[in-house]
């Protein structure tokens, strides 16, 4: 089901019927947190993978089955909530060295665009914000299906996954290792479980 696919020319001249599944999708939905998650991976001292995650967010899809370009996705981060396992480094992640929380308590991304891949597989861009610099990003995402919950509720389901160098959003601290190299990567990998609530009317 292409919920953020594209319609071409060749296809609305060709034939003007809306899948009534899709067309049904259409709504705002509320993420659910105690269904989702953000998580994230860097590698440290070169040698292994720390892992982490943010444990309060909100967020919202707006899905357009009839003309779903003007599909639109955002969500809001709250960096306190960031939880790697370690207290003493989920604090030193919090302070200036890094994502400055204090000063800088929310990281937000706001959907430009989107298109389908092909299958279930679609391709998600918007804007991201960290401390006070926003950059583009790319979300490679699987549009795991639509289903009513056991309590009534409607619900759409996404994975995905991205990218970034965390220098690009001024995330620059490091340290330097005696064998070489540094003690955290630059690139670090996210990833994305999203079950989202349709809102009633």
């Amino acid at each position: 089901m292409g919920i953020f696919s594209r319609t071409t020319t060749a296809t609305a001249a060709t034939s003007t019927a809306v899948d009534p599944a899709l067309a049904a999708l259409t709504g705002t939905y509320t993420i659910d947190p105690s269904h989702s998650g953000i998580g994230f991976t860097a590698r440290h001292a070169m040698v292994t993978n720390v892992r982490g995650a943010f444990a309060e967010y909100e967020g919202n899809l707006n899905l357009d089955g009839t003309d779903p370009t003007a599909s639109s996705a955002s969500i809001d981060v709250k960096i306190a909530s960031i939880d790697t396992g370690s207290a003493d480094r989920d604090g030193h992640l919090r302070s200036a060295d890094f994502f400055d929380a204090e000063q800088f308590p929310l990281m937000t991304f706001r959907s430009t665009s989107a298109e389908a891949l092909g299958g279930t597989d679609y391709r998600i861009t918007g804007d991201l914000t960290i401390k006070d610099v926003t950059k583009p990003i790319t979300i490679d995402l699987e549009f795991n299906g639509a289903a009513k919950d056991p309590f009534g509720n409607e619900r759409v389901g996404f994975e995905g996954k991205a990218e970034l160098l965390r220098s690009e959003w001024g995330l620059t601290w490091n340290a330097a290792l005696e064998t070489g190299g540094v003690l955290v990567s630059d690139k670090i990998k996210l990833t994305f479980e999203i079950s989202a609530i349709k809102n009633a009317r």
